[in-house]
């Protein structure tokens, strides 16, 4: 396979984010790389694609970055390059929580490695929080996490924030442990949370993703799959490819038993917003599929298409956790 995909975000304080997407874009359309980075003046966030050694060159562009010295990334490959273009832009944050002041760089929670979470979770005085959305949660989650039941990361404060007074009516002080796929989310949660009063605050290094692919399966606390942002869909123990599809209507995951529904339509809609299709979009929705199979028949590549099992890790990765 002879591309190579990196997934990588960094909380790191930029004083000039415009100078720092300048010299990165620069930098990745010299080198021929493609994929999506977001810069914002809390750091950086992206996935991206490249031949060989370009890639080692671009994570060489970032490293050298202010304060990204040590910028860890996850590495897979691809047997196509999974990306159209290059696009660096720039953000007000590099993942969306909407809360004025909340800094990873001056307060965040405590990070805990995988081989050590079993043991955070399993204490009863422990309260687990997935901080993912309400369909992610829906197909896989840690034993005992709540579901704050969101739908966009924006909508967390809120809900903790009532949770916390439901704790506090009870004369309730746990430890929080957070969690989600990659780790962007949940080391932005404890940065709000701690900024909230709660001083015992915990997430797990590497997300889902690194515990899956860190703790054995006969010793592991996960339950179902772990939906990831690119052609896998869903991922289980080992980081082995799941059993879930992406519905092309609402971008939501469907499962086995879904797809069985007379509701579901492939490449169309599915039985979560099989009532909500319009016309014009399922007339649009159905000419889309026609062309990806009318690609296949042809053995050419199609934006439309569901990934391959040759091409895990393309697409959108950790930068969109």
């Amino acid at each position: 396979m002879s591309f190579r995909v990196s997934a990588f975000y960094k909380f790191v304080p930029f004083d000039d984010p415009q100078a720092i997407r300048a010299q990165v874009a620069e930098g990745f359309c010299r080198l021929g790389v493609k994929g999506t980075v977001l810069v914002a003046a809390e750091g950086l966030n992206g996935t991206i694609a490249a031949e060989g050694g370009a890639l080692d060159e671009a994570m060489a562009i970032l490293r050298a970055l202010p304060g990204c010295s040590d910028l860890e990334h996850k590495e897979s490959h691809a047997d196509q390059m999974p990306f159209w273009r290059l696009k660096v832009r720039l953000k007000r944050e590099i993942v969306t929580m909407g809360v004025p002041g909340t800094d990873p760089n001056s307060l965040v929670g405590t990070y805990v490695d995988p081989e050590d979470w079993n043991a955070l979770i399993s204490d009863p005085d422990t309260v687990l929080i997935d901080t993912r959305n309400d369909y992610e949660y829906g197909i896989g989650t840690f034993e005992g996490a709540i579901d704050p039941e969101t739908t966009t990361f924006r909508e967390f404060p809120d809900w903790f924030r009532d949770f916390r007074e439901k704790l506090q009516s009870e004369g309730r002080k746990p430890r929080i442990a957070m969690f989600c796929t990659g780790g962007i989310r949940c080391e932005k949660a404890t940065s709000f949370v701690k900024s909230e009063g709660i001083d015992e605050v915990f997430h797990l290094k590497g997300g889902i993703l690194k515990y899956l692919e860190t703790v054995p399966q006969p010793d592991s606390k996960w339950q179902g799959e772990c939906f990831v942002f690119d052609q896998r869909v869903s991922v289980g123990h080992g980081l082995e490819i799941g059993n879930y599809e992406l519905c092309h209507g609402c971008k939501r995951p469907v499962s086995e038993a879904e797809r069985l529904d007379p509701r579901y339509e492939e490449g169309i809609c599915c039985p979560a917003c099989h009532d909500t299709v319009t016309d014009e979009q399922r007339a649009r929705f159905a000419e889309r599929q026609k062309q990806v199979e009318l690609a296949e028949q042809r053995g050419e590549a199609h934006i439309g298409r569901k990934g391959t099992k040759s091409e895990i890790g393309a697409g959108k990765g950790a930068g969109d956790d």
